[in-house]
């Protein structure tokens, strides 16, 4: 029986999972975007989310734990310079999943893409929009 037993196995070993894991959320700090299967990105959602949380800690021993478990000093500077004191008013959620309609051509996986929610810039440089659209400008007579 499975009772209380939620990790997703993937079909790999622990440590290659946890590898995984590791890895795609690496990709998610650096591009802030991320087009993946769905279980990975369901798997990966709440690495990502544990790691923003030692982010908004900030202290030298949370640094420490998501350097181990990240293996990329760029991908720390930037978890802590950016991405956690963009979240720092988000009690949590600080990801989304986008199911994608179309899959994968070799498998027919499901597809999706995991990206951060809100208050960190895109991969060019500019910030996220928001939800609600703006007011559209009166028409000029």
């Amino acid at each position: 029986m499975r009772h209380l037993k939620k990790t997703a196995k993937l079909g790999r070993t622990g440590t290659h999972r946890n590898a995984m894991l590791a890895n795609l959320v690496t990709s998610l700090i650096k591009h802030k975007r991320v087009t993946t299967t769905l279980a990975k990105a369901k798997a990966a959602r709440p690495v990502a989310e544990k790691l923003v949380t030692l982010g908004k800690q900030g202290t030298l021993h949370a640094r420490r734990l998501a350097s181990a478990r990240l293996k990329e000093p760029e991908a720390v500077k930037i978890l802590f310079a950016e991405i956690a004191p963009a979240q720092k008013d988000r009690k949590g959620g600080y990801t989304r999943i986008i199911h994608m309609m179309n899959q994968r051509r070799g498998d027919s996986a499901r597809m999706a893409i995991l990206e951060w929610v809100e208050g960190t810039s895109t991969a060019s440089g500019e910030t996220a929009p928001s939800e609600t659209p703006a007011a559209p400008a009166p028409a000029a007579v």
